[in-house]
């Protein structure tokens, strides 16, 4: 019999992985029910189950943005891509004349996605599985501020570093507390200043 990934070219990783441990267990096994797990395994590689396709749709108002999902450019809206885990994303959204939108999404497995449910749907379910997921974002106008005000900012900061030389300051004269003023020094008693005329001495009576 043919290794299991040429039954079905292409088929999901899972699936071969499957056939394979099916291969190593079916000589330990009675030949009926070996039978019945290589039948299994056949239409499991035959119908390329575990191939569950999961795409994330990105439309934007007005379209023709850049979008980046976790720092990688996957096309202009609307776009789509398909991906593998869930989990938290992050997206940001780039698009001249409009403020640039970054979003942290959480995208959330469904039902049939959650342990161990997974590996039933993975494996097991004869058909194939699509998980879309579409996200619609509102872009907003860039704000421009108008000319006039640009000019009217410019003029008052080059008012404002200005220095102006012509005049400078001058600095106001000091103020001297009476406490702080000096005073003459003490005479000693009966002293006379020099250039003073004493007083004649009374006559005693």
């Amino acid at each position: 019999m043919p290794p299991a990934s040429h039954w079905c070219p292409g088929a999901c990783p899972r699936a071969v992985i499957a056939s394979h441990l099916i291969r190593c267990l079916a000589p330990r096994l009675p030949a009926g029910i070996a039978r019945w797990l290589w039948l299994a395994a056949l239409l499991l590689a035959a119908s390329q189950t575990g191939c569950v396709q999961r795409r994330l749709t990105i439309r934007t108002d007005p379209p023709g943005a850049l979008v980046y999902v976790d720092h990688i450019q996957i096309g202009t809206t609307p776009c789509s891509s398909y991906f593998t885990y869930y989990g938290k994303r992050r997206i940001r959204i780039v698009k001249d004349g409009y403020e640039t939108l970054t979003v942290d999404h959480r995208f959330l497995p469904p039902w049939y996605q959650i342990p161990p449910l997974d590996f039933v749907s993975d494996n097991f379910v004869p058909f194939e599985m699509r998980d879309e997921r579409s996200l619609t974002f509102k872009m907003t106008p860039q704000r421009l501020t108008p000319i006039d005000q640009l000019l009217e900012r410019a003029e008052n900061l080059r008012m404002g570093s200005r220095i102006d030389i012509s005049n400078p300051p001058v600095a106001a004269p000091a103020t001297v507390l009476p406490s702080q003023q000096s005073l003459p020094p003490a005479m000693p008693a009966g002293a006379v200043p020099a250039g003073a005329v004493p007083l004649p001495t009374p006559p005693p009576r």
